[in-house]
């Protein structure tokens, strides 16, 4: 019986016809497989795969490092429905992952119920195991960005939202419920977290990441790995692989483009951009790593064997998976020129210590003919296998491919899961203004407020999303909250952000201004009826998001706010009632006219789908806000970079314009008021070698309970090359009651000192360092002490 191994490149079918018998796996053949050492779960992994590997062909072994995504779909009814007779083709010889089994079309289409979704990937490892020669069940990967992207998931705030609450605590639970729900439908492992190190809001992917500042993106993406993944080396049933992304320097691209060049030096590269990844490696055991789509001194990640065979594998001791970004391999080709053809490419990525080709058969099955060929070493084929098998053995895979069918239940979203959205939406919020303490809102003062604006009754969820069991928009939970307390409301759109369209499709289309000008006269009628005004503005998920191709863009060398918005702002202004205002989307925006115009102003992000709960619980004091910036805010494109880490020589000014940020990194207010004593050492002077120890007591001087993130600093004074001006080396947020007090402890390591010298070496030198803690990384808000780091 033949069968064939079939790949689509550029109009072309490229056929590997193969004389292998699939059906001679019965009888005897079929019982020595039965009992072969690979089989035995009391084995050593390390046994079991060197086994498998042993028998396995160099088709065989090409099939582990590929995946399939489109593909599915030839192998599907209208339905989704699996047909294991159109299979063969395409899974003969088994496969290593699959690509989002929860999609039905690929197009963002609504997917597949959780119940669909199991009696699916059962039916794929079905026929993997009982089809192929050697029953190697699938890897079925989904996204889960802000949770799982799959029909009826939990959906949470986007990264930036998440990081904004400076909550290491909540943001592990939050990913834990990621992970039974993927866990639950048939899926093995996640690609996210991302702790990508954004410096350019520009860039269309910021709300993807936790910010601007590395060691708070390490603390929030260990928290979200640990939620994954769990502490042990054990994946239990609610667990799923966890996967870092983009390794490296995707968050500084030239001029804000999408996968444009990192033009960073090596010590940036290794103090800023790599640095979360190394933590979360060597504490947070992550099982795989992605490398990200751009060039660094000219070397495409997908191509860098530097970074990903020595640093990564020989520095940091990384023994997982690295799988390439969607489509990157072929991008070798024919988007950085550094490879002739696809085999070149797959042969120079595997090569370099990518495992495996996602999400499809593009690339890498064209590495049997390169060993075959003696242009790949198998010996590098194998070690990229091993690590594939190695994650299935792991996941139990070969003793329970299957999914029960009854676990469906634990897929679907809770009230403790949509309780803990809505906490983490409303502690996510960020107050950076509220002249004369207009909030919180009081609803005994039955006031009528009306609720203005594009992104008042809009579901705001940002990218990699799919559909919730529900989404509160803001007008839903703020007319709910009135139902309940008496207050009216009233409600008009004034303006839209673009027309209605979706983060997978384009194109993105701005509304005519003559319609424009007609809801902003029905939203001006509606203001001048209220009392108070709540205008949600801001951008959404067209405006800012992942651009992929150059007919799918996301990035803006502007930061204003898109239409006539601004104009909305000024006319309600003129009405003269006070406007308490809400920025969602998904990068900082200009906003100076809106801070002039308003009495209040509050960085939303993307909430999630409580966004209307979270939104209310603030406004009317229900919740404290305590969100922090995780990203400095500009006041405009022209003053990127803003970052706060910057060097000495870097913000020496501009002509007619401040070059300070209009919100610094870790600014944010709250309803109440707190009081930080002036910081103790333990000792003031320390060896290389040494840790050192600082105190400090936070006291909530004002009249309510709330919470404070309280912010360490340092900076090496004199050094042998330049250093930032301020680098965060530890945070601790705490919920105090009106009056407490509570004395927080502080150990700066060896580590959180070191830098890379000038000689390229990570070192401790002696000299003396600034500790500066606070509540935000301006200077107004720290106090410093001086720590001596002697010879």
């Amino acid at each position: 019986m033949m069968h064939y191994l079939t790949f689509r490149h550029s109009g072309i079918w490229l056929i590997l016809i193969s004389s292998l018998c699939i059906g001679c796996h019965t009888n005897s053949s079929s019982k020595s497989l039965s009992e072969a050492p690979f089989r035995d779960p009391t084995r050593p992994v390390s046994e079991r795969i060197s086994d498998l590997l042993n028998r396995m062909t160099v088709q065989e072994k090409v099939a582990q490092v590929c995946a399939i995504w489109q593909e599915k779909y030839q192998m599907q009814d209208e339905q989704g429905q699996f047909l294991p007779n159109t299979a063969d083709s395409i899974l003969a010889y088994g496969i290593g992952h699959i690509t989002r089994p929860s999609e039905i079309s690929g197009s963002g289409e609504p997917g597949r119920t959780a119940e669909n979704e199991i009696m699916y990937t059962n039916d794929l490892q079905r026929y993997l195991v009982e089809n192929t020669r050697l029953g190697i069940p699938a890897i079925m990967h989904e996204e889960s960005l802000h949770g799982l992207a799959a029909e009826g998931a939990t959906s949470w705030g986007q990264p930036i939202s998440v990081a904004s609450s400076w909550d290491t605590q909540m943001t592990r639970q939050l990913y834990a419920i990621a992970a039974r729900q993927t866990r639950s439908r048939g899926a093995h492992l996640v690609l996210t977290p991302v702790v990508d190190i954004c410096r350019d809001p520009r860039w269309g992917r910021v709300e993807e990441t936790f910010g601007e500042d590395p060691f708070l993106s390490g603390e929030m993406g260990l928290a979200a790995v640990l939620g994954f993944q769990g502490e042990d080396n054990v994946v239990d049933s609610n667990e799923v692989l966890a996967t870092l992304k983009h390794l490296s320097g995707h968050g500084q691209p030239e001029g804000g483009n999408n996968i444009a060049p990192a033009h960073v030096s090596e010590r940036d590269l290794r103090e800023i951009f790599l640095r979360p990844f190394k933590k979360i490696v060597q504490e947070g055991a992550v099982r795989n790593i992605m490398a990200s789509y751009n060039e660094i001194n000219g070397i495409p990640s997908h191509a860098n064997s530097w970074m990903l065979n020595e640093v990564l594998r020989g520095e940091w001791g990384f023994d997982g998976v690295v799988v390439s970004d969607y489509f990157a391999v072929r991008e070798l080709v024919d988007r950085h020129f550094v490879a002739h053809n696809l085999e070149e490419a797959a042969i120079r990525a595997i090569s370099s210590g990518i495992d495996i080709e996602l999400p499809k058969l593009e690339a890498f099955p064209l590495l049997v003919e390169a060993v075959e060929s003696g242009r790949l070493d198998e010996h590098i084929l194998d070690q990229a296998v091993g690590r594939i098998l190695r994650q299935k053995f792991d996941l139990g895979l070969f003793e329970n491919p299957y999914t029960n069918p009854e676990r469906a239940a634990y897929a679907l979203s809770t009230p403790s899961d949509e309780i803990l959205v809505r906490q983490m939406g409303a502690n996510s919020m960020i107050l950076l203004q509220n002249e004369d303490q207009i909030l919180p809102l009081n609803p005994e003062h039955q006031l009528t407020i009306a609720i203005i604006g594009p992104n008042a009754d809009k579901e705001l969820l940002g990218g990699y999303s799919d559909n919730p069991n529900h989404f509160i928009t803001v007008r839903a939970g703020i007319e709910a909250h009135a139902q309940q307390y008496g207050y009216r409301t009233q409600y008009a759109q004034g303006l839209e952000v673009t027309r209605p369209g979706s983060w997978y499709k384009d194109p993105v289309i701005l509304s005519p201004e003559s319609e424009e000008r007609n809801r902003m006269r029905e939203a001006i009628t509606v203001a001048r009826q209220s009392d108070i005004i709540v205008l949600a503005i801001g951008g959404n998920e067209l405006t800012s998001r992942e651009a992929w191709v150059e007919s799918h863009l996301g990035d803006r060398p502007s930061l204003a706010l898109t239409g006539l918005q601004n104009e909305l702002v000024d006319q309600l202004a003129a009405t003269g009632k006070p406007i308490i205002s809400l920025v969602f989307g998904g990068r900082p925006l200009d906003i100076r006219n809106v801070l002039t115009k308003s009495k209040a102003v509050l960085q939303c992000w993307y909430l999630g789908q409580e966004t209307g709960h979270s939104v209310t619980d603030v406004l009317f004091g229900q919740v404290n806000p305590s969100g922090k910036l995780p990203i400095s805010m500009p006041r405009s494109a022209g003053h990127i970079p803003v970052f706060y880490n910057h060097k000495p020589t870097a913000r020496r000014g501009y002509l007619f314009e401040d070059v300070r940020p209009l919100f610094s990194f870790g600014y944010g207010l709250s309803y109440t008021q707190f009081e930080l004593s002036p910081p103790i050492l333990e000792k003031t002077s320390i060896s290389p070698d040494e840790s050192a120890t600082i105190r400090v007591t936070l006291t909530n001087i004002g009249q309510l309970t709330g919470s404070e993130v309280v912010q360490l600093y340092i900076r090496d004074l004199v050094s042998s090359v330049t250093r930032p001006i301020k680098e965060l080396r530890g945070f601790q947020k705490v919920e105090l009651e009106a009056g407490a007090s509570r004395e927080l402890i502080f150990e700066l390591t060896p580590d959180d000192l070191a830098f890379y010298d000038h000689r390229m070496e990570w070192t401790v030198e002696a000299g003396l360092f600034d500790l500066m803690i606070g509540t935000s990384s301006r200077d107004e808000d720290l106090q410093t002490i001086q720590l001596e780091v002697t010879p």
